[in-house]
């Protein structure tokens, strides 16, 4: 390895630890979530769920997407799933963001992580569609888990939320049974509008 390559790569590296400042809408222990712990625990259900899917996604692709799926928040912020006017440019920030953070590395591992980062965006792949269930699972869980005050704040409709929901649903099994079950415990303890 050269020194610049080195360089290069520790700069990336340095750069991503700052995923764990990036806060998202969900909360843990009385505190929001960051990015990184979201991310580390979608890598959690995707080890633990990948033996319940057939056919069975290669989990290191599917592990590698999830590490990187986020990382542009760095420069982009999270944007809420259910914030209209921050998804109508989300898009365009992420990219900007990805152009700059896969730029700071050496050109062929620059051209791994965003083609890992553009596969789960694009959902054209098992894996990337594997990534996105248990994504939409982990953020959906996180929010029923801390009683929902991102939610609660904007009035969310359970017909609005099956918006975002609906395509890891009809992922199937595993998916599709425990998203039913968390919905209806949301709407038991009224965490969504019906």
């Amino acid at each position: 390895m050269t020194p610049e390559r080195r360089d290069a790569i520790l700069a990336f590296l340095a750069l991503a630890d700052r995923l764990k400042h990036t806060l998202r809408a969900a909360q843990t222990g009385g505190r929001r979530e960051n990015s990184a712990e979201h991310a580390w625990h979608v890598a959690l259900i995707a080890a633990t769920l990948a033996e319940e899917v057939a056919p069975r996604p290669d989990l290191a692709e599917v592990l590698a997407m999830i590490a990187i799926h986020d990382v542009v928040e760095i420069e982009a912020g999270d944007t809420f799933a259910f914030d209209d006017a921050g998804l109508l440019t989300q898009m365009g920030r992420e990219r900007a963001a990805a152009d700059r953070i896969f730029g700071l590395l050496p050109a062929d591992v620059g051209r791994r992580l965003r083609e890992s980062w553009e596969a789960f965006e694009a959902q054209e792949t098992p894996e990337a569609r594997f990534a996105m269930g248990c994504d939409r699972l982990q953020g959906f869980l996180q929010q029923v888990e801390c009683g929902a005050p991102a939610w609660k704040a904007i009035g969310l409709t359970k017909a609005r939320s099956l918006v975002r929901m609906q395509p890891a649903i009809d992922l199937g099994p595993p998916f599709a049974p425990m998203i039913v079950a968390l919905y209806e415990r949301a709407m038991a303890e009224g965490l969504l509008r019906p």
